[in-house]
């Protein structure tokens, strides 16, 4: 959607964004080096994640927060396993033919959420194309079993369920506090970024068919940015979000997990833009908005899932 009154008064970055030096797509600005913090808190998760056969998206993407979030056990959940149906070409989880889903997933899931003390539990899934709902009725388990067993409220992350209306509705029964779905880029870039068989369309109409069967979930989603998407496309994508309902929104930057193997890092954007791009974005109407240059999907959820 191209909606001009959006951009009225919103800071004017670049209509066209140019490559950066060849040289930086392979080092990274000084904004993107952190401290990795000390101590040992941050094995507690992983160890109870190993105890109990749990996979976290912290790893098997590579999350640049997850010493952070284990230090404060916390973890988003990776249900479905941990090999991927799609070959998206921004993602380091791996792809192949994953096996069949383990039946007491969701009980372990529930376990672990309640040791680690979880008031906020994010569950998400690889990609299960392979499976006749996408893996819909597994996320609808999980959701219960954190719910029963830990009084957490719960955020899903899910994948596109690709025209599946049926699955998508399957999610939406259990009831999640938070619906996440996530654009991840331009209309432009798309296929490029998500694979063939990614459809912008479907991406915005499950995040208002979510808001439509069930008002009271909060619906989010979010983007990467550097992948040589322009201001107009990206607020012009804004747009079309909130159009269809979403509420809470997300903006990081991509950082390339292989030089050889992923797509390239176009551009790194200083913190700054991105505190510019939250303001832009606040200002279009979303409740609530995280943008900077570490900020991934899950990133601070349960803050951004209270009240507002």
């Amino acid at each position: 959607m191209n909606n001009p009154a959006f951009s009225k008064d919103l800071p004017i970055l670049s209509a066209a964004v140019l490559p950066a030096p060849q040289e930086s797509r392979h080092r990274l600005p000084r904004w993107l080096k952190r401290n990795v913090p000390k101590g040992n808190a941050d094995h507690f998760a992983a160890r109870l994640l190993e105890e109990l056969s749990l996979e976290a998206v912290c790893d098997n993407a590579r999350c640049p927060n997850r010493m952070e979030c284990y230090s404060q056990k916390t973890a988003t959940f990776m249900v479905l396993g941990n090999v991927c149906t799609r070959p998206c070409g921004f993602c380091s989880v791996a792809r192949g033919t994953p096996r069949l889903p383990a039946q007491d997933e969701p009980e372990r899931l529930a376990e672990a959420a309640f040791r680690l003390g979880l008031r906020h539990v994010v569950i998400t899934s690889v990609t299960r194309d392979d499976l006749p709902d996408g893996g819909a009725e597994h996320f609808y388990q999980c959701v219960l079993s954190v719910r029963q067993r830990t009084g957490a409220t719960v955020e899903v992350l899910t994948p596109d369920f690709i025209h599946n209306r049926a699955a998508l509705d399957r999610v939406v029964e259990a009831a999640p506090e938070v619906f996440n779905h996530n654009a991840e880029t331009v209309p432009r870039l798309y296929r490029k970024v998500r694979g063939s068989r990614s459809d912008y369309g479907w991406t915005l109409g499950l995040l208002q068919r979510v808001k439509q069967l069930n008002p009271c979930i909060k619906t989010k989603s979010g983007l990467m940015l550097g992948l040589g998407e322009t201001h107009t496309e990206l607020l012009d994508t804004l747009a079309d979000l909130l159009e269809h309902g979403c509420e809470l929104l997300t903006l990081g930057q991509y950082l390339q997990p292989d030089p050889v193997k992923y797509i390239p890092v176009v551009r790194y954007l200083p913190p700054e833009e991105f505190a510019e791009l939250g303001q832009a974005a606040k200002a279009m109407g979303f409740q609530k908005v995280a943008s900077g240059p570490f900020v991934r999907s899950s990133y601070h959820a349960r803050e951004m899932a209270e009240e507002y």
